[in-house]
């Protein structure tokens, strides 16, 4: 049984969840505050967090940063704002999707069950394990789900992960934005283009910060490609 955490104020919003995933299977851990929801993760054993971004004690984008310091769980805002500009700022720092509120329950458990199936693969042994492979100094582990830079591993979100493998498997060919959603997002039709330039705002800053370069090379009006020498 998959662990979800939930992180919400409002009870009437939290029951209606609850029920919903729950009846889906889910065992459901309920946290009314920031603060606790976070001491709660630290102690790891959850496999998906669903966050307020308005709670009582802290604002839900900065607990995803500090989440995104010690871990990578998946995670889903739930917001009563919905400008994009809000679901830029959510996915920019570390989260894979975003609900406005109100939402129906059904919907929210449909798109965590999605994230979950596609969910990169956590390390441990499996009864075939891919070798790893080394390519322009990237290593692929898919055996640990990690790809490492120069022999540093890259602390990646999921989006970040799938995307670069992407990218390496086929190097220097130019992918438009509706081509990477497509091989990469769970659902495309249910996000937008510019959430594939801000991950890939993010995934160039953590590979610049291994190696002084632009691996990624931007073709304006075309997509992207990765830039690797040899």
């Amino acid at each position: 049984m998959q662990t979800l955490l939930l992180i919400e104020d409002e009870a009437a919003i939290a029951d209606t969840i609850l029920y919903a995933l729950r009846t889906e299977g889910f065992a459901v851990e309920w946290f009314r505050l920031g603060h606790e929801g976070l001491a709660r993760l630290r102690q790891g054993g959850v496999d998906l967090v669903v966050l307020d971004v308005g709670l009582p004690d802290a604002n839900g984008f900065e607990l995803c940063k500090v989440l995104r310091g010690f871990s990578q769980v998946p995670l889903i805002f739930l917001t009563a704002r919905a400008d994009e500009i809000d679901r830029i700022v959510g996915l920019e720092i570390g989260g894979d999707d975003y609900v406005t509120k109100p939402f129906s329950p059904r919907e929210l458990a449909a798109r965590i069950k999605v994230i979950l199936k596609r969910r990169v693969p956590s390390a441990g042994p499996s009864p075939v394990e891919a070798p790893a492979t080394t390519r322009h100094g990237f290593e692929q582990s898919p055996a640990r789900a990690e790809i490492r830079l120069d022999g540093q591993p890259l602390p990646l979100t999921r989006y970040e992960y799938l995307i670069l493998q992407l990218l390496l498997a086929h190097p220097g060919r130019v992918w438009s934005r509706a081509q990477i959603m497509d091989q990469v997002w769970d659902t495309p039709e249910a996000s937008f283009e510019r959430a594939v330039d801000t991950h890939i705002k993010t995934l160039r800053a953590k590979l610049r910060a291994v190696r002084d370069a632009e691996l990624i090379r931007t073709h304006r009006g075309l997509g992207y490609s990765l830039t690797v020498d040899g």
